[in-house]
């Protein structure tokens, strides 16, 4: 099996109807898998073959998913980055994943070929003139290369928020068998939906919920310039008359922080998937009684392609990550492995057909993070009586305050009941007797105004002595990811007593 034959299947299904729009630009499904096929057959003249990897520097463009399913169809492995990460990360990514190709659109080419040109990397950079531009006459690669479930379709990095990213093998089966649960479990896609991709292709769960789903389903795969841009995402919205919306929690905050939301038509909005980060519940709820529609919270990694739980349409309870998705067991335990009783905190472990086969060429971390087939999440979970999870923290970022365990995830849920508030981050930093001090990093709404010792008293006042923060920093911007995921590393690195 090769995810490829999903667009073979579906272009012979559906040829003449719309694949992939961005703007005014749109794709049939015909075209898509022309142009796979080309990308497939340009790539093998230039020497990629079965198991070679080729990343993807790209933004969301029509030209990503021909060249996605065209790398696939070569029996080749699709390495994608984010166009926003700094030029040593991608470096790091390059490097760690041994990729021989990179695509590059121009604007990235000063930033990638000097460390490409060291590391014997090929450039191929994709112009104005896009596709037909960098194909010219290049022949078409007919047939999909025969790829067994196990084996490596693409090496996804993780978002390094909390260490060093690493590179989760994704499999074909993995791949294909999450995008399965979407499309069949959870929205129910069919040719006559349009999805919007509000998190990047080059996150897990735009490629799966979004890229992947509408391909296997025949569904139209809607595309943004910038998925940060809400009066954008809200005119795509509305002009491409989107059913399904797949993006994270900070989309869903913008979308309703925006003074047009109330005038856009988002009649066919019918459901929307949350993922990628914790979806705060006073923005779940005011999103649906702003738009008449369900969002679906869930939770997942990289490492588990990403769907582990998600809520649904007819069995879900607000402030969860739902149940399991089919086929995928997770359990809560403690330190030794064994299961904990529900509705007590302990580290979620997963096994299933979503789990990675193991982080590229890192065997040590593979072995660490896997225990008797489980894999290891590192996040803090409950499972409460029904079977529904609620994920508490990030094991790395519990802080040890004296001899008391504080969630940062429960400091920052009570911040952001604060009509102030727009983002929260809760760290621990040293302290010279406690160990550890809780500071609190939050930016405020546009117009709003707080004061720290306004905030300080704020939780003071809704939470237990020892978890509310000592030390408040009010901030413009508080650093993320290229995926709008909080960098609490970086916060951890500043020095602050």
């Amino acid at each position: 099996m090769n995810l490829a034959e999903n667009l073979d299947r579906t272009a012979r299904a559906r040829g003449r109807s719309a694949a992939v729009t961005l703007g005014e630009t749109a794709l049939s499904y015909a075209d898509l898998d022309l142009a796979s096929r080309r990308v497939a057959g340009l790539l093998a003249v230039r020497g990629v073959g079965v198991g070679d990897r080729v990343a993807l520097v790209l933004p969301d463009v029509p030209e990503f998913t021909a060249l996605y399913y065209g790398i696939l169809r070569l029996g080749a492995v699709v390495v994608p980055m984010s166009p926003r990460l700094a030029e040593h990360e991608v470096g790091l990514r390059l490097r760690d994943s041994g990729a021989g190709t990179v695509v590059v659109v121009p604007s990235g080419r000063a930033a990638v070929e000097p460390l490409a040109r060291t590391l014997g990397v090929l450039v191929v950079v994709l112009g104005p003139d896009g596709l037909p531009g960098l194909l010219g006459e290049t022949e078409p690669r007919d047939e999909v290369e025969p790829r067994d479930p196990d084996d490596t379709a693409v090496v996804l990095y993780t978002a390094g928020t909390t260490g060093a990213p690493r590179g989760a093998e994704l499999t074909h089966g993995n791949l294909a068998r999450n995008c399965e649960v979407v499309v069949n479990d959870l929205v129910h896609l069919t040719s006559e939906d349009v999805v919007l991709a509000g998190l990047p292709l080059s996150h897990a769960l735009g490629q799966t919920a979004a890229l992947n789903a509408a391909v296997r389903s025949g569904a139209c795969l809607a595309l943004l310039d910038d998925s940060h841009d809400a009066e954008a995402a809200l005119r795509t919205l509305q002009d491409r008359r989107v059913s399904v919306l797949a993006a994270g929690p900070a989309t869903y905050a913008a979308l309703l922080a925006h003074p047009l939301h109330a005038d856009a038509d988002l009649s066919a909005l019918r459901v929307c998937l949350s993922g990628g980060a914790p979806l705060p519940v006073d923005v779940l709820l005011a999103f649906e009684e702003a738009f008449g529609c369900l969002v679906l919270d869930g939770y997942g990694l990289a490492e588990t392609s990403p769907l582990t739980t998600s809520n649904r349409v007819d069995h879900r309870r607000v402030g969860s990550v739902g149940t399991p998705v089919l086929g995928v067991d997770l359990r809560v335990v403690d330190a030794r492995g064994a299961e904990v009783a529900d509705g007590q905190p302990g580290e979620l472990v997963v096994r299933g057909p979503n789990v990675m086969k193991g982080y590229w060429d890192h065997p040590a971390a593979t072995a660490a993070a896997f225990a008797d087939g489980w894999l290891s999440t590192g996040d803090v979970g409950v499972r409460d009586a029904d079977g529904f999870f609620y994920v508490v923290d990030r094991t790395q970022e519990l802080i040890s305050r004296g001899p008391d365990t504080v969630f940062p995830r429960e400091v920052e849920d009570v911040l952001h009941e604060h009509r102030a508030v727009d983002e929260a981050a809760v760290v621990g930093v040293p302290h010279p007797s406690l160990g550890e001090e809780v500071r609190a990093v939050v930016t405020l709404k546009p117009g709003a105004v707080a004061t720290a010792g306004e905030l300080r008293a704020f939780v003071k006042g809704r939470v237990a002595a020892h978890q509310y923060p000592r030390v408040v920093d009010i901030v413009q911007e508080i650093p993320k990811t290229s995926t709008g995921k909080i960098l609490k590393r970086a916060l951890r690195l500043e020095t602050r007593a």
